[in-house]
């Protein structure tokens, strides 16, 4: 099957989703990045009207918001945008304060970690109040590397773009029409300053794609991959459980 026929195979079941769910359609979060573009294109072709793009910066590079009003402009989805910077710097401010008082030393990634999932809860309680379903935007390469906040952008009821390669999305963005700007940009999670997702990984995205495509790459990258698939499996479960209790 050729790329433009599975994204027609990923529309009809977004399609078959919102009925079988008894949904009036989905909300997803545009960061201006090229998942969430690509996305947002399938969304509008799948449901038109009934979907919903929301922007939600925090401590954020005004650029992401100005990629994500153009991508917003670009598929005509409809779109609300809501600043969580003062919102976030309050919790923030409270608990430095509560790390005093406790004398904890909080890593700067559970920080970063909290702003994915204030955006979690931002569309969450947006599709409660629309009856819409929480659409991920994480592909292959970023769900088999755990390259995602539990709870944060991984807390979501569907992911479309979770059988298609880095690679492909790109690919899939010329097809839909994203603009060039945006394909152009370098991937990043936006929530480490100067940090790209490849810096994260340690290991680029072509490797990547070709380790999940089957085909050999340099050896400490394909153990760096392993490792974190690993490290990762809790996030792709749901909660742990004890054995099942066997009642008398």
């Amino acid at each position: 099957m050729q790329l433009e026929q599975y994204l027609d195979q990923i529309i009809k079941w977004l399609q078959e989703i919102k009925q079988k769910n008894q949904v009036k359609g989905f909300i997803v979060g545009l960061s201006g990045g090229i998942d969430s573009a690509v996305t947002a294109f399938l969304l509008r072709k799948a449901v038109g009207d009934e979907c919903l793009a929301v922007i939600m910066p925090c401590e954020s590079d005004p650029k992401d918001a100005q990629d994500a009003r153009l991508v917003a402009a670009s598929c005509n989805i409809p779109v609300i945008e809501i600043d969580l910077t003062p919102t976030y710097q309050q919790w923030k401010s409270d608990f430095d304060l509560l790390q005093q008082q406790i004398h904890l030393d909080i890593p700067s990634l559970s920080y970063a970690n909290t702003k994915v999932r204030l955006r979690m809860v931002t569309l969450y309680a947006l599709a409660t109040q629309h009856n819409y379903l929480v659409t991920g935007t994480d592909n292959w390469a970023e769900w088999y590397t755990g390259y995602f906040t539990k709870f944060g952008d991984g807390g979501v009821d569907l992911v479309p773009l979770i059988h298609l390669t880095k690679g492909e999305v790109w690919q899939a963005a010329k097809i839909l029409g994203v603009p060039q700007t945006i394909i152009d940009r370098k991937p990043t999670a936006g929530i480490l300053p100067g940090i790209c997702d490849e810096d994260e990984l340690r290991v680029t995205y072509p490797e990547i794609d070709h380790f999940l495509l089957g085909d050999s790459i340099a050896k400490p990258h394909e153990d760096r991959l392993l490792e974190l698939h690993k490290m990762s499996e809790h996030k792709r479960n749901l909660a742990l459980t004890p054995p099942n209790w066997k009642r008398d």
